[in-house]
């Protein structure tokens, strides 16, 4: 029979469903570690009932501690709000539970090197929840780059569009300075900084732009940044939570001496690819030897966004149960450490108005 490992999570809305959705999936699949649902915990009782009895939690608590201290807990899992995710994932950390926590990691790249260096003193397995490297075009992607098929890499461009900031509810968390750190750069632009790195490497150096459009709004709406690799190839970040027409388009292109490749999340189980023609193909990747299609259908079943988080989550529990490590396809603390310093180079860049260079601390 397959082992079982406890899951407790921080967090009931956006991220809380998906997790959740993810883990009774994964109870069905063939994983090395069967989750089971400890703990959901948040700040309203109410709503953490609800979430308990809809998703099949076993216990509702609204103080994160009792779920750090709770003995059947293997594994903290933080969907809170970005206020949340340091102190509580430290925590975890300590008490030797494995961390999932979701993006961006900190609210600051000290607060993220703080989690990373916590993380690894503890010796457990940490992942930062960058779930778009869990699309299986996206894996394909990096093969292809890692296999040479494009040659040597000139350009990226990546570019996260949605439209929803120009009406919101400007009481939530996410434009909240002090609960969110930023706003559609921490939100929308974290997730193409670490597909760039992800695909290219580490960020040597940023130019950018930022601006916040909405009156009185405490956060940015929207940036645009043209970056250097520390290779030297060159590419441009553009996100915005104000672009009309646009719901969830998360974009990005590689090009290079032998070919390109192109990649929309709203067409996500396609990837384009050219390889020394003058045409893009469609590559449908939902072929048995394509990452995550063991899961789930026969070849042309396509996936779906949330099962992203399924893959992200099961590759967790493989890495607990000694299958491979989290890395180099997991994101790991220090990738989100690591992230947030281009975030940081961003908005000394907008503010100094000159090209700035991203440092990285070691360990």
């Amino acid at each position: 029979m397959t082992e079982t490992i406890g899951v407790a999570m921080l967090g009931y809305a956006f991220m809380g469903k998906a997790h959740s959705r993810a883990l009774l999936a994964l109870q069905h699949l063939d994983v090395p570690l069967r989750p089971e649902l400890v703990s959901v915990s948040g700040r309203t009782a109410e709503r953490v009932e609800e979430a308990r009895a809809e998703w099949g939690w076993q216990d509702a608590v609204t103080d994160w501690r009792d779920q750090v201290s709770d003995d059947r807990v293997g594994v903290f899992d933080n969907g809170g709000p970005n206020v949340a995710h340091a102190e509580p994932s430290i925590a975890a950390v300590r008490s030797g539970k494995h961390v999932i926590c979701e993006k961006p990691l900190g609210l600051g790249a000290a607060q993220s090197y703080e989690m990373w260096q916590e993380a690894d003193r503890a010796g457990v397995h940490h992942m930062c929840g960058f779930n778009y490297r869990f699309v299986p075009a996206v894996r394909l992607a990096r093969e292809l780059l890692e296999g040479g098929e494009l040659g040597d890499i000139v350009h990226f461009r990546a570019r996260y569009l949605q439209s929803w900031g120009w009406d919101a509810d400007e009481s939530i968390w996410r434009f909240d300075r002090a609960q969110a750190g930023t706003g559609a750069i921490g939100d929308l632009g974290t997730h193409i900084i670490d597909i760039a790195r992800y695909l290219v490497g580490d960020i040597a150096s940023v130019s950018a732009l930022v601006r916040t459009v909405i009156p009185n709004r405490q956060v940015d709406d929207h940036f645009v940044a043209t970056i250097e690799f520390a290779s030297g190839v060159p590419g441009t970040l553009e996100a915005s939570r104000l672009a009309l027409g646009r719901i969830n388009q998360n974009t990005f292109e590689v090009n290079g001496s032998k070919g390109s490749l192109s990649f929309d999340v709203e067409r996500m189980n396609e990837l384009e690819v050219t390889t020394g023609g003058r045409w893009f193909r469609r590559v449908l990747v939902t072929e048995p030897d394509h990452p995550f299609m063991r899961y789930w259908w026969p070849p042309g079943h396509i996936v779906g966004w949330g099962d992203t988080f399924t893959h992200e989550l099961g590759h967790l529990l493989e890495a607990i149960a000694g299958e491979h490590g989290v890395p180099p396809h997991g994101a790991t603390f220090e990738d989100g450490y690591r992230c947030d310093e281009v975030v940081e180079a961003i908005l000394r860049s907008a503010e100094s108005g000159r090209r700035e260079s991203v440092t990285y601390r070691d360990r």
